[in-house]
Formats: structure tokens, C-alpha cells, sequence
């Protein structure tokens, strides 16, 4: 049996759907691993005390920088990575939303077509 146009159209959009939602999916992990090294960093930075010397990695440098501001730069990246994380697992919730719609929307138009 042949599949339609229409039918190929919407097997090949969720095919991509599909590809968008395992890339999303992938970017959460990375950013999940993210804040778990951001986390222990923290912790360890928090375990020192102010007058110890801190560094900073840019590139391929370290450069000195001051405990505070070491300080605040891990909080403020920590909380940059958990809104991304949030905003990327909403879009990770819609398009599985839209996976599953369009899977039952293509099973039920192949189920039509098998009668």
C-alpha cells in the first residue's frame, strides 16, 4: 500500500520533531551537568576562607581575582544555568506534547486507511 503525500509529509515532520526533541533533550543533560560542576565548585569555594587566593579561568589563562566576586560570579552562574535549564525543559515538555498529538493524529489516519 502506498502512503499518501499528506500522510509522508506528516511522518517526515515528526521524524524532525523527533531529531528537535532528542537535541533539546541532549542540552538539558549538558546543562544539568553544568550546574552539578557549578554546584561543587561553589561548594568548595564556600569552604575556604576570604583570604584565600582565588583564580579564574578565561581562556586559557588564570587570573587572580577576588574572593567575593569569585563568590558571586559561581551564585550568579548558577542561577543563569537553572533558569536556562528550566526554560529549555518547557520546550522540551511542548514538543513532546506535539510528538505525541501528531503521533496519535498519523496512527489514527493509518488506522482509517487500513479499514
Amino acid at each position: 500500500m502506498e502512503i499518501p503525500e499528506n500522510i509522508q509529509q506528516q511522518l517526515n515532520q515528526f521524524q524532525q520533531l523527533q531529531q528537535q526533541a532528542q537535541a533539546i533533550s541532549m542540552q538539558v543533560q549538558n546543562v544539568e551537568i553544568q550546574i552539578q560542576e557549578t554546584e561543587k565548585a561553589l561548594e568548595e569555594l564556600k569552604k575556604t576562607d576570604e583570604s584565600t587566593e582565588v583564580f579564574k579561568q578565561a581562556g586559557t589563562l588564570l587570573i587572580k581575582v577576588e574572593y567575593a566576586d569569585a563568590l558571586a560570579d559561581m551564585e550568579d552562574k548558577l542561577e543563569t544555568l537553572g533558569l536556562r535549564k528550566q526554560t529549555m525543559s518547557r520546550q522540551e515538555e511542548r514538543v513532546m506534547k506535539k510528538l505525541e498529538e501528531m503521533q496519535a493524529s498519523i496512527q489514527s489516519v493509518m488506522q482509517g486507511m487500513g479499514q
